[in-house]
């Protein structure tokens, strides 16, 4: 009883926010692609950036594919892999490729 009391206090004791740390990019800044490269990446995809930003330690591009409509991509700062895309559209979005 008191092992599954001590089990129950720690559970409870973990910050509600704990399960989201996993849509964060945990990579050093040194193994980081350039700015240029998500550019880059962007441009191969079809896709006109109004900006690149960084959010949850991943790159972030804010502009339109080559439809004409509003993304948002989440972008791997190590790989360049697109982790997520928004459409405008889309308030649920649409994961892309593997899930670390």
């Amino acid at each position: 009883m008191r092992k599954t009391l001590t089990i129950l206090a720690f559970v409870a004791a973990l910050p509600a926010g704990g399960a989201l740390a996993e849509d964060d990019c945990l990579v050093p800044m040194a193994d980081w692609q350039p700015r240029e490269a998500v550019a880059r990446l962007a441009a191969d995809q079809g896709w006109t950036v109004r900006r690149i930003k960084i959010d949850d330690g991943c790159y972030e591009v804010d502009g339109k594919d080559a439809h004409g409509r509003a993304i948002e991509a989440k972008v791997h700062p190590g790989t360049l892999r697109i982790l997520e895309m928004e459409y405008e559209d889309d308030s649920l979005g649409t994961r892309g490729g593997d899930d670390d």
